[in-house]
């Protein structure tokens, strides 16, 4: 963006002021509103501010909603923004009163799942914005522990605990009854053998021991792969878990009611947000990554901006921690406050020395 956009010291510094009043009041900007700013400072008077902001509406970076009102940033604009903030010299950081409110929220929790749950919370606390947090597919499914315990003839509950926490049951009706003695087989050899193990992997590999295997192992494999061939291993839908906090939040910003419908309809559909999330923050970058114009991706969300960062949940674990509020959202706290917790998730799932 920077590289293209052209603009003198006295656009960036009009713009700036435009926006910064804007994300304060959430009311277009006049011109006069400007010219008190300066007041007379900078060699600028109302009719040079005038002449500033009729040439960054040309330029794609003001819009006026009405004939008599004033100025709105585009998106463009608040992308130029987030850049100018990114390459300042001097960020503010967290105050210790928001670093403290932050450390204290997370005091005890110490599964990826908590984590998860608790940083949706604190982040739609802090931005007013939406609070989104995301495990990788890697971490909802692999196995932590499975157990089989037999209702009736044929009928199995299974239970999967997932290493971030994830409980999945499921009742299975099998072809054949399989003993207690069995079911307990069954379980102690995939806790045994595949702990840890993502749930994509552990169906691939009994597969391939069910083919090679023809030995003593064969009345147990044959148990085991009956339990697994009737879902026990079958991961919910394929989706991953995804905790969403603050939708809310976002409901006075939004007046037209039709916009306001497709948005809300966009931030429900959790696999929609998985996808997004996916395909704007890297877990290889470790940076905080702001998307200025969401309705590119969701048509639904327009006028919503996303800062979000990789967080990592173990030693090859890695999930999302994420804003999504209105482009008016106070960027900079924010960012800092999605950085802060995402550091903050190595010192809780840093491995033990």
């Amino acid at each position: 963006m920077s590289s293209e956009l052209r603009i003198s010291p006295r656009e960036r510094l009009v713009l700036t002021t435009i926006i910064e009043s804007y994300i304060a009041t959430g009311e277009p900007v006049a011109s006069q509103t400007v010219a008190r700013q300066f007041a007379d400072k900078d060699g600028m008077s109302s009719a040079t501010i005038r002449n500033v902001m009729a040439a960054l509406s040309e330029a794609g970076l003001l819009d006026q909603p009405h004939t008599s009102a004033g100025r709105i940033p585009t998106a463009k604009a608040f992308r130029f923004f987030v850049e100018q903030l990114s390459g300042a010299t001097r960020q503010l950081p967290l105050t210790q009163e928001r670093r403290d409110q932050i450390d204290d929220s997370f005091i005890g929790v110490s599964s990826s799942q908590r984590f998860l749950e608790r940083t949706s919370h604190v982040l739609a606390l802090i931005s007013s914005g939406v609070g989104v947090a995301l495990a990788s597919s890697t971490e909802v499914h692999a196995l932590e522990h499975i157990h089989f315990t037999r209702l009736t003839a044929g009928r199995v509950l299974a239970v999967v605990v997932t290493k971030a926490g994830l409980v999945m049951d499921r009742i299975l009706m099998l072809d054949r009854d399989l003993t207690h003695v069995e079911l307990e087989a069954s379980a102690r050899f995939l806790n045994e053998n595949f702990h840890g193990w993502s749930i994509d992997l552990i169906r691939t590999e009994l597969t391939r021991r069910m083919e090679q295997e023809r030995n003593e192992y064969d009345r147990l494999m044959g148990s085991v792969n009956e339990l697994c061939r009737k879902g026990a291993l079958d991961a919910d839908g394929g989706l991953q878990m995804i905790f969403v906090e603050g939708v809310a939040n976002l409901l006075a910003s939004e007046l037209d009611r039709e916009r306001l419908r497709l948005m809300m309809a966009a931030l429900e559909a959790k696999q929609r947000m998985v996808e997004l999330l996916n395909a704007y923050v890297d877990a290889h970058q470790h940076t905080v990554r702001v998307v200025v114009g969401l309705e590119e991706a969701i048509p639904g969300m327009q006028n919503l901006v996303l800062i979000g960062s990789p967080a990592r949940l173990g030693e090859n674990n890695f999930g999302t921690v994420a804003v999504i509020g209105p482009t008016r959202i106070q960027y900079q706290e924010t960012i800092n406050a999605v950085s802060y917790i995402a550091q903050l998730s190595d010192k809780i799932f840093q491995p033990p020395q």
